[in-house]
């Protein structure tokens, strides 16, 4: 019986091949779109779950609380960890890793056998306890993870960066010359090379310096406070009987013991807390982690799309099944009378869903191998999809096929199963009124997503390109930054300054410890006179020469800013200068920019307060992406002499030119290092790459949704068309003209999409201004983007049902009245 019902299936596909290709495209998209987000959402959750001891893992957090508002960061002061291993017996042991915070990328060098010297840059670089890989589980190709770290001036090397040095050689016990901004000049011994693990990680390094051996041990030394330098990401691996939330009760105890004091004089509180490492990557409780996490939010928006997509793939099935009832309704009569009953009518047209969802099904699996890799660029994430390791997902995927077809099959089963055969042999077979009006608020519901999609695809698109051209207060266009890493190059800084100057193709040189769009920690908790630390704000601080600022295009509103001929006085005085933004101005407490000029503001250091000077203010910039509000700032004038960063401010059409010159200079100053070099605009932006694969994303699966609809709008125009044949012959026979009959065939259609996208736009409205919220700058949604979604739905709607009433317009009726 089985094999008879799919045999009978088969030949009802094959007799109605445009509908049947409809349908099995449909799904297939469908259920192409959900294996792909389902296997991105996997990527997502998986985060960090190859760590052994992971139920015990925790990653102990910060909440800083200040005047009655509260932030929470994944950091903490270098001391804590061991602090509170001495403290707490539920803690078995503690690992710290700390950013090299003040490189973007740092310069590994290795000098072989042959004298021949090898030198890149490479990011995500990190410093680590020597308990590190204990407590965190890395798979070592070399060396031994319980002792890598151990020794001072030793590092571990990802696969990728050993290859690249020594091919397929040992890289064990090699010594190589790490340059770094943040731990100094030295040179460290390899200890160890580790595979990178397949599952995702939220520590991004690709290789880790002990954090015994450079400039930052000497550092680390010196800071006993748990109240200042809130810089490192401290991990604990607790005992197996060990309660977290019983441990984080003890916390605030802990505070007051060791902090309480310092605390207060700073005018501050801290609270700490514990994150599962599991869920570090999702939880949006924290800012300033090792890698910016994902969003629960984004995979919410992900698998609606993705379920929606698919849904309108039913929709499309359920309609056009029960719109063509009156083609199988004899089948129906017959099978009746010959003694079927209403049950295995059912599982006949079952049979026929399943048998489609299942093609579907082989399809979209061949479609989604293919279409991996490309999706994987899209959503910037290496998705991997191993049959051996994940062939759980397929029979997942076979399930949702499964449930697919009896979803979209069981409406159109029962409900050509409920025909009279009475009435069905004679003729009298109509689409009962309930049948109608369901197909319609499928038609309906269809558009209403769809129209959602293009809302939410138009705001994200804009408020990607809103941002990318925002004025960001400061000249954001060729820029070259050039980064300074050993004391080489910092030791070049003045003579390649000097040169560069001297080039008609350069405008203005500067250099500083940071520039616009990059990771800046540095900061400090500045209060004006009279005053105190109670009162004090945080002022981010960067360190310049005096060309920074002009070569930034960043001028004064009040006072003046650093210049060469002002370098004496500016560095004579007792007191040192600064200059500040408007927003510090402001939160400071100061009536005018004006009125700061010349007024001092004050800073507490290990129980000692020194005062600074302002010298000027400036205009707001944006250092941070528009995420985030204009956020107090201050520059002060680098006396030491080493920077971090050289910036040339190159002409516009002479971008080739200022390069290769800039290179030239570079070699011949510095003959052992590589020119790097990056453009500060191409930096920024690259705070956006999520929300730029969002809105990409976002976009293609809009595209998507609207053409599964647009298919079911076409099957539906079509059988309307066939349906209407001799009515549309007579019509043409008394008058009618074909703009007569294209109205005729398409305002039923239009009213539904217009009933839609009623519906449709104060949703999308309420949902964009929700996600719009995550942005401190943000377009509004204004009647232009509505108005211009809706006449998109519309035409898109127009365009596909014209089509077919077009062709039906334009047919002889002579033909069609005597065929029917």
């Amino acid at each position: 019986m089985l094999k008879n019902y799919f045999k009978i299936a088969w030949r009802n596909l094959i007799k109605s091949k445009l509908f049947s290709f409809i349908n099995i495209a449909g799904l297939t998209i469908g259920l192409t779109c959900c294996m792909l987000i389902t296997l991105y959402v996997y990527h997502e959750l998986s985060y960090d779950s190859y760590h052994k001891n992971l139920k015990q893992l925790y990653q102990l957090g910060t909440i800083f609380v200040k005047q009655g508002k509260e932030e929470r960061k994944a950091i903490t002061p270098a001391p804590m960890a061991k602090l509170m291993q001495q403290e707490f017996p539920e803690i078995a042991k503690t690992t710290r890793l700390l950013r090299t915070f003040l490189d973007d990328k740092t310069l590994l060098q290795y000098r072989g056998t042959d004298g021949e010297l090898k030198s890149f840059y490479e990011t995500n670089g990190y410093l680590a306890d020597s308990t590190f890989f204990d407590v965190l589980t890395y798979q070592f190709r070399e060396g031994n993870p319980s002792t890598a770290l151990q020794e001072p001036n030793c590092v571990v090397l990802s696969e990728e960066i050993a290859r690249k040095f020594f091919g397929n050689k040992p890289a064990l016990n090699k010594v190589i010359h790490i340059s770094s901004s943040t731990n100094g000049d030295f040179d460290f011994r390899i200890t160890g090379v580790f595979t990178p693990a397949e599952t995702p990680s939220h520590i991004d390094g690709r290789f880790f310096m002990s954090m015994a051996g450079g400039n930052m041990a000497n550092y680390i030394s010196q800071r006993t406070d748990l109240a200042t330098n809130n810089m490192f990401y401290t991990y604990l691996l607790l005992r197996p009987d060990a309660d977290p939330e019983k441990l984080e009760q003890k916390f605030p105890a802990f505070i007051d013991k060791y902090a309480g004091k310092d605390l207060k004089a700073m005018g501050f509180y801290k609270k700490q807390f514990l994150t599962a490492v599991k869920q570090i990557h999702l939880s949006s409780q924290t800012s300033d982690n090792v890698t910016p996490g994902g969003s629960v939010a984004y995979l919410y928006v992900l698998g609606s799309i993705a379920l929606f997509t698919l849904l309108i793939a039913c929709i499309n099935f359920m309609n056009l099944s029960t719109a063509r009832s009156s083609k199988r309704s004899a089948e129906v009569g017959v099978r009746k009378v010959l003694g079927a009953d209403k049950a295995s009518l059912v599982r006949q047209f079952l049979s026929e869903s399943l048998l489609m969802a299942g093609l579907a099904f082989v399809v979209a699996l061949l479609v989604t191998g293919l279409a991996l890799p490309l999706f994987s660029k899209l959503s910037g994430q290496t998705i991997h999809f191993y049959v051996g390791k994940q062939g759980w997902l397929i029979c997942v995927f076979f399930a949702l096929a499964l449930v697919t077809g009896l979803l979209a099959g069981s409406y159109p089963a029962f409900y050509l199963s409920s025909f009279k055969p009475v009435k069905v042999l004679k003729g009298r077979v109509t689409n009962s009124l309930a049948a109608i009006s369901l197909r319609k608020g499928l038609v309906v519901f269809q558009f209403v997503i769809s129209v959602v999609l293009i809302v939410a695809s138009v705001v994200i698109v804009n408020q990607m390109k809103y941002m990318r051209s925002k004025d960001l207060g400061f000249e954001k266009d060729q820029q070259i930054i050039i980064p300074l890493r050993s004391n080489i190059a910092k030791g070049i800084y003045t003579p390649l300054k000097d040169e560069l100057s001297r080039k008609s193709f350069i405008s203005s040189v500067g250099a500083a410890q940071y520039y616009p769009g990059i990771f800046h920690p540095s900061d400090m908790l500045l209060y004006r006179e009279g005053l105190s630390m109670q009162e004090a704000k945080r002022v981010y601080q960067n360190y310049v020469d005096e060309n920074y600022l002009p070569t930034l295009g960043i001028k004064p509103i009040a006072g003046r800013i650093y210049a060469k001929e002002f370098i004496a006085s500016d560095t004579s005085n007792a007191d040192p200068v600064m200059v500040l933004n408007e927003e510090a101005v402001k939160q400071l407490g100061f009536l005018s920019p004006q009125e700061t000029i010349g007024k001092h503001v004050k800073v507490d250091i290990s129980g000692r307060t020194y005062q600074i000077r302002v010298l000027g203010v400036v205009k707001d910039f944006h250092f941070k992406d528009l995420h985030t509000a204009i956020e107090p700032y201050g520059f002060q004038l680098n006396t030491g002499g080493t920077y971090s960063y050289l910036i040339a401010h190159a002409h516009a059409k002479e971008i080739g030119t200022a390069l290769q010159e800039i290179a030239a200079v570079w070699h011949r100053l510095n003959k052992n290092e590589p020119f790097e070099w990056s453009f500060l605009d191409e930096d920024f932006q690259k705070n956006y790459e999520a929300g730029n694969r969002l809105a990409s994303i976002v976009s293609y699966f809009t595209i998507i949704a609207i053409l599964i609809s647009c298919m079911g709008l076409f099957g539906l125009s079509l059988f309307s068309t066939e349906q209407r044949t001799k009515e549309i012959g007579i019509r043409k026979v008394l008058g009618a003209t074909a703009v007569n009959i294209v109205a005729l065939l398409s305002k039923d259609f239009v009213k539904l999409v217009l009933i839609a996208i009623v519906i449709a736009l104060p949703l999308a409205w309420m949902a964009m201004q929700k996600w719009l919220q995550d942005f401190a700058y943000r377009i509004p949604i204004d009647w232009v983007i509505l108005t211009v979604t809706a006449g998109i739905a519309l035409a898109i709607a127009l365009i596909t049902v014209s089509f077919q009433a077009l062709r039906a317009a334009f047919s002889n009726p002579v033909k069609s009245l005597r065929t029917e």
